[in-house]
């Protein structure tokens, strides 16, 4: 498989430092991967950061900005950033007021920053983000996987503290938007990472998988490929589903690309999820369309909706200034 890297070590380390040198308001910490915003930490706001493997571009540095995150740590592909890594990005995103990470359910991430957060000795707390349908639901801390509702959390938390509220109230709308987000997903092809050279995923050319995890984790159901309509139908069934919206109740959508996507076919299937939420008197109050989390150059795409209310839609349009959201 042909890739545009030099050597697939050191793909994390060079894909920083093209993204500090090409984006205005970020900065590199010295000899890390950690990305934060060049006017970091900002007294007397509550820092928000979150970090993760690598891989999911433009999760999850493409956030860290005025309005959303202060900062981000990167680890190698599809593998948590160190802890010693985390506990610089949380000291250095201190300002004063506590610092609140955003992680996505996966061991690695919320075992390293809790380690973490021990080595940084300033206030903190953390909030876990499970958005994946295609778990159920678990007592372990396993769980649901978080994936790309991770960005609306992003986004209701970065509002809030740029606000400047307290600590436990940017804590508190975090765990309103992750108990009112739900997202799945459906894999065309495998992604494939740099190191290994080949499919993660042994998914044939007239299959599909649903539900599959953004590492390629393993979905719920395998079937041949069907058309655009049927797909859409199915994971916006699902996500309505365990959001249990009926009618009248209303939801920020967003249809996003999994890496090896063409944007024409996410509006395909904006296409069929307005129309299926219109059928079910769903109020779309906006659809993101656009590549929020992947998974390298996976074909494929998720669907998310937050249910909203009066705060959490005042949230959302909040102003942002980062390099992935800009408005």
């Amino acid at each position: 498989m042909k890739k545009l890297v030099n050597d697939p070590a050191d793909v994390v380390d060079e894909m920083l430092a093209g993204f500090v040198a090409c984006e205005d308001g970020v900065e590199r910490l010295p000899d890390t991967d950690v990305i934060v915003r060049s006017d970091a930490p900002v007294d007397g706001k509550v820092g928000v950061v979150t970090g993760g493997g690598s891989g999911h571009e433009p999760m999850h540095a493409g956030y860290v900005g005025e309005g959303m995150l202060d900062g981000a740590a990167a680890g190698a592909i599809f593998t948590s950033p160190p802890a010693t890594e985390m506990s610089e990005l949380i000291a250095a995103a201190d300002g004063g007021e506590g610092v609140l990470a955003i992680i996505k359910n996966y061991e690695g991430d919320i075992m390293n920053f809790d380690t973490a957060a021990e080595l940084a000795g300033v206030e903190y707390d953390q909030v876990i983000v499970d958005d994946d349908v295609a778990i159920a639901d678990s007592t372990e801390r396993t769980g649901r996987r978080g994936v790309a509702g991770t960005v609306f959390v992003h986004k209701v938390a970065g509002a809030m503290a740029d606000r400047g509220e307290p600590l436990d109230e940017v804590k508190r709308v975090a765990e309103k938007a992750i108990d009112n987000v739900a997202s799945m997903g459906v894999a065309l092809t495998s992604c494939i990472t740099p190191e290994k050279g080949e499919p993660t995923v042994d998914l044939n050319d007239d299959e599909i998988e649903i539900g599959i995890g953004i590492h390629g984790e393993p979905g719920v159901e395998r079937t041949e490929i069907q058309p655009a309509d049927e797909i859409t139908d199915r994971l916006t069934g699902d996500v309505v589903d365990d959001l249990n919206l009926d009618d009248g109740s209303e939801a920020v959508a967003m249809v996003n690309g999994l890496g090896g996507t063409p944007l024409s076919e996410l509006y395909v299937v904006a296409r069929r999820l307005d129309q299926v939420l219109d059928d079910r008197s769903i109020d779309v109050h906006d659809v993101w369309v656009d590549e929020y989390c992947t998974s390298l150059d996976m074909a494929g795409c998720s669907v998310t909706l937050l249910e909203l209310d009066d705060e959490l839609r005042g949230l959302l349009e909040h102003p942002v200034s980062t390099p992935q959201l800009n408005d």
